[in-house]
């Protein structure tokens, strides 16, 4: 029988889904099965499930489309609210919404509105005109431009074009180009309504013809340079990058197919947690992201956190962010956080989780004390990071 509409398979982050056999297609669970076995557990029904398909998502959340009839939209644990204020610290998104105007209720809308917000000001920074600048160029002339190539100009005196270098100023920059291949990203995606797919392709439309449509990272969107000219982009490409980290390359082929929205929750944690100390750092100390330790010559790692004293510059504390609950702390992440601790002899490190587990750790191991914490999601995101702090030792930070 055809089905009329889309069918919705809704999951909660690391909560065990039960459906019927009848529910799910075979050929739905293959396709599950072997292209999004890193996000979602499948068991296909059995005796041992009782006949039933079982699906758990493994801290991813967003929307996958397993075919055009069947998508799978995965729901974080979190407040819907909350994950938007993680976002805002994560991606220094600098978007101050009036307290309660968040009225989204789901992951999509959360998309769309942000989709939304980042074409209308790509609109707007086209009505006023796109940034250009400057950029190098060689070409074979029959006119003097820039610096003439004397050289080549000797070797073929005959050759009335000559070989200049130039400058020359053009809206076809990286700055525009990433803005171009996101809105190209986000209309490909699926994911937003008739009315905001609409403003994205206006807005993609604006562009083309001055940017050239090229493949960015997420990556290109970090530590770029701002002045007074170019300074709006700054959020404009914090936007992309959400986009460019979290759209992922569809399994199938073809530019018809929809692509995935997938937001890792553990990532998301680290990097939230890492911004909101880093603005809320109390004077005199502050915070340094993913700290690199060398244990040898042929072997390096990356600490999530470190809290270093100012005037010293001592380390006071290395953390680790675990974006799980279990009831108490895994013996590897005791060890790890210890061998953190001790490649940068300090004294101090701390494990932090988004709940409380039911056996805290409050260890001395060796002469390094290690604790775990936490940073809760639940309630208000700041008065939680205070929480946190005030949970550390005041004598070091207060």
């Amino acid at each position: 029988m055809k089905r009329e509409s889309r069918q919705i398979i809704e999951l909660t982050e690391y909560q065990l889904a039960t459906f019927e056999r009848d529910f799910i297609p075979e050929s739905v669970g293959d396709k599950i099965y072997q292209n999004y076995g890193k996000e979602i557990d499948i068991e296909f029904p059995n005796r041992k499930t009782k006949d039933k398909w079982e699906l758990k998502s493994k801290g991813r959340v967003g929307n996958i489309p397993i075919t055009p009839d069947f998508h799978i939209a995965i729901r974080p644990k979190v407040p819907i609210n909350n994950l938007f204020g993680m976002l805002e610290y994560a991606y220094n998104l600098k978007i101050k919404f009036p307290q309660g105007s968040i009225q989204c209720q789901s992951l999509k809308q959360i998309y769309e509105r942000l989709a939304n917000i980042l074409a209308q000001k790509i609109l707007e920074r086209c009505r006023k005109g796109l940034y250009r600048d400057y950029l190098s160029k060689t070409e074979r002339l029959a006119y003097i431009r820039g610096r003439v190539d004397l050289r080549s100009a000797l070797q073929k005196p005959w050759d009335v074009k000559l070989k200049c270098h130039y400058h020359e100023q053009t809206g076809d920059i990286e700055d525009n180009q990433i803005l171009a291949w996101t809105l190209f990203m986000i209309g490909r995606s699926g994911v937003c309504g008739e009315t905001v797919s609409s403003t994205v392709r206006k807005a993609f439309h604006a562009l083309q013809g001055f940017v050239t449509l090229k493949h960015f990272k997420s990556e290109a969107c970090i530590d770029r340079n701002y002045h007074r000219l170019n300074q709006d982009y700054q959020l404009l490409h914090a936007l992309c990058r959400f986009f460019l980290d979290n759209t992922g390359p569809s399994h199938e082929k073809g530019d018809r197919e929809m692509l995935p929205f997938l937001i890792d929750m553990a990532k998301l944690y680290e990097q939230f947690v890492a911004e909101w100390l880093k603005a809320n750092t109390p004077t005199g100390f502050f915070v340094k992201k993913k700290h690199t330790v060398t244990h040898d010559q042929n072997y390096c790692d990356k600490i999530d956190l470190i809290l270093r004293d100012i005037e010293t510059n001592e380390i006071l504390y290395v953390l680790d962010t675990k974006y799980k609950n279990p009831d108490q702390v895994a013996s590897s992440d005791r060890h790890q956080i210890v061998a953190y601790a001790n490649a940068v002899n300090c004294k101090n490190a701390i494990l932090i989780y988004p709940q409380d587990l039911k056996q805290p750790l409050n260890n001395k191991i060796g002469d390094i004390r290690v604790r775990s914490l936490t940073f809760s999601l639940d309630g208000d995101l700041n008065e939680a990071g205070k929480t946190f702090l005030t949970s550390l030792p005041q004598k070091i930070l207060f």
